[in-house]
């Protein structure tokens, strides 16, 4: 089922989504906000998010336009709130783009603008996505002072080969020098680090871990380079790239390093000491609510009897223009029952520990026999173990054919 607003670009009113559905749900989710601020300074060759490279070489001139964004940002929260009307927020993502581009002061303004428009939970997490380059990692304690709790840091190596091959802008010496400015300014911070990148080695993945590892990370996210649609990788395939065999043993290698450095692993690619889980991405893969604003953001949405997805307008210029004339939803739709045992599945699955196979109806509002017969599936595959208490987690093996598991919970 679908739905078209009246009017392009305006989303559906709470009434509207409130009327008898598909589902039923015993209750609303938790409920986190993204905000996605759009502009780096290079668009890598492997990034496919919605970003947008801001300066000279991009043909871009002058100061980026924060307040003009943030003014729209606040704009559609304002068009958001009869939807999200009294409900806490556990968590608040700000990424990008590179939002450490923004001056912290602008990042400041924005959170005590959110605050006053939505609860925040006490212990709401903030997190801010950051670069290594010296501009950002001098702004770094300002942001701390601005109401950001965590950091997350896109490193993706310390070998300046590898960086060059990614199209990145800083080099390993700005990387760690970064990585020392989050842990004197931050409680908890994370690093992301890729493998399988054009003519690395499992040697040279194992020196990569080896420099981050030495920071003492709280948090590790590493990510398998993937060629992406869309991507100047994908218009032009970067040499070398590790076969499969190898990109095999370099995950076993970052599971052995990690685990043997105190990070445990929680998530298909995240690996946290106890007390420093990422709880944003937690609520993610626990399928929980998410309102994103900002140019090209996606959220999900959770009414009592029907769940919503929606997307703002991709461009930066076009979406301002609409949030600030109330209109920034580009697209929404309800998302069919029959659709709902894999998007859940999607996330969930990624946990390590698994899940509550309750969790599923709570948040769904399905019952739990329409996903029974195909967990006997993969039960019988040998990919997922349901212990007497129903708690849902997958094998080893689950987790190594991790999409093949998710795919059988499509719809026929």
């Amino acid at each position: 089922m679908s739905h078209t607003p009246a009017t392009p670009g305006a989303p559906a009113t709470a009434i509207h989504w409130q009327r008898p559905g598909q589902i039923r749900l015993r209750g609303l989710p938790p409920l986190a906000l993204y905000l996605h601020l759009p502009w780096c300074l290079h668009k890598c060759p492997y990034c496919d998010f919605n970003s947008h490279a801001w300066g000279a070489a991009s043909g871009q001139s002058g100061p980026l336009p924060q307040r003009d964004y943030v003014r729209a940002l606040l704009a559609d929260l304002e068009a958001s709130l009869p939807l999200v009307w009294g409900r806490p927020v556990v968590s608040v993502f700000i990424g990008g783009g590179t939002p450490s581009l923004f001056d912290p002061e602008v990042i400041g303004d924005l959170l005590s603008d959110v605050r006053a428009r939505v609860p925040l939970a006490p212990d709401a997490e903030i997190t801010l996505e950051a670069n290594p380059g010296t501009f950002e990692r001098e702004r770094f304690a300002a942001f701390r002072d601005a109401g950001v709790t965590r950091l997350s840091i896109g490193v993706q190596s310390f070998d300046d080969q590898c960086l060059r091959a990614l199209g990145r802008v800083h080099d390993a010496a700005q990387a760690h020098a970064a990585v020392e400015e989050a842990a004197r300014c931050f409680d908890t911070f994370n690093l992301d680090l890729m493998y399988a990148l054009p003519g690395q080695s499992v040697d040279g993945l194992a020196r990569d871990l080896a420099a981050a590892l030495a920071h003492e990370p709280p948090h590790l996210s590493v990510y398998h380079l993937t060629i992406e649609p869309n991507t100047l990788f994908a218009k032009q395939p970067p040499p070398s790239l590790p076969d499969d065999d190898t990109a095999y043993a370099m995950l076993d290698l970052i599971s052995e390093r990690t685990a043997a450095a105190g990070l445990a692993r929680y998530e298909v690619s995240a690996y946290a000491r106890r007390g420093h889980r990422c709880r944003h991405n937690l609520n993610y893969w626990q399928f929980g609510d998410y309102l994103g604003l900002g140019a090209g953001a996606h959220g999900k949405l959770s009414f009592a009897e029907r769940i919503v997805r929606q997307v703002r307008w991709r461009d930066p210029a076009r979406y301002v223009e609409q949030a600030l004339a109330g209109t920034p939803v580009a697209q929404e739709h309800e998302v069919a029952a029959r659709d709902l045992p894999f998007e859940f599945m999607l996330n969930a699955l990624r946990l390590r520990e698994g899940f509550a196979l309750t969790l599923l109806s709570d948040r769904t509002g399905l019952p739990m026999n329409a996903v029974s017969a195909t967990i006997e599936q993969a039960r019988a595959r040998g990919w997922l173990t349901v212990g007497d208490d129903g708690w849902v987690q997958p094998t080893a093996r689950g987790f190594d054919w991790l999409s093949d598991l998710q795919a059988l919970f499509l719809p026929d």
